[in-house]
């Protein structure tokens, strides 16, 4: 049978989403755990592969296995062999054409920002940090730029293996919230650190460095060698997947403003 999985981590206690050599991958922790329910080895395919430092409210992966259990035995038997900081919420039995990643229709991730001189010490690893005041509302002007079909070489990793820079990006939108800045972004797929360093870049559109002018001929340049550092992954998180409803899953969203930021 193929089981689809719902999971939450702290991305800074891992190198990341995908299985490392020394085992210190999110999918390697998950797939010990579960392989100790299944009695068996899995390989789990998750919905996107997130960086070191980088956190997921619900990510998406599912594995195959000849075991049958029942459908809370894999949530709670792979958590009570899990660290602290990784958790599977939900389990669904799924048909054998479905698939985490390539069945997904859209990705969803938040940044979370601290704005403040003062960097906070119970956010520490869990938020990004910027010192000084940034100005909200060209922020949100830049932003707009980035919705639709683009190429997005400027705010590609030099490292990235996907065969396009093309991507489409249907949600792009910045709330103050408190002392947070919260950014959403939604597309069919992102592209590897692409979201930090949309996000470094509308920092310096905060700052003033940039004005929005700037920003978007940054977006049409598609030259990584002019866009501004990549921002640290402190407060980014993949927050949801979107699939048909003909999948009958669980909520396969969460949201970082559901938490409190007073």
């Amino acid at each position: 049978m193929k089981i689809a999985i719902g999971i939450e981590y702290h991305g800074a206690h891992f190198q990341g989403w995908q299985s490392q050599p020394n085992g210190a991958g999110v999918q390697d922790a998950l797939e010990r755990a579960i392989a100790l329910v299944a009695g068996e080895q899995v390989r789990l395919h998750a919905a996107g592969r997130t960086d070191s430092g980088v956190h997921a409210l619900m990510q998406v992966a599912h594995f195959e296995t000849s075991i049958v259990r029942p459908l809370n035995a894999w949530v709670r038997g792979s958590n009570a062999h899990l660290p602290p900081w990784v958790r599977v919420l939900w389990a669904s039995e799924v048909a054998d054409d479905f698939h985490a990643r390539f069945s997904a229709r859209a990705r969803s991730y938040q940044y979370v920002l601290y704005n403040h001189p003062v960097a906070p010490a119970s956010q520490h690893g869990r938020v990004g940090w910027y010192h000084r005041p940034l100005a909200v509302a060209a922020m949100q002007q830049a932003m707009q730029t980035l919705l639709g079909e683009h190429d997005f070489s400027a705010f590609r990793a030099s490292e990235c293996q996907a065969s396009s820079p093309v991507r489409t990006l249907s949600q792009a939108a910045l709330k103050a919230q408190g002392r947070y800045l919260i950014f959403h972004f939604q597309a069919n797929a992102f592209l590897q650190h692409q979201i930090r360093n949309m996000v470094g870049a509308l920092v310096y559109v905060g700052q003033g460095k940039l004005d929005v002018s700037a920003f978007a001929e940054l977006l049409q340049q598609r030259d990584r060698r002019l866009a501004p550092p990549t921002f640290m992954p402190d407060g980014l998180y993949f927050t949801g997947v979107q699939y048909e409803a003909a999948w009958q899953l669980p909520p396969c969203s969460a949201d970082w403003d559901a938490f409190n930021t007073d």
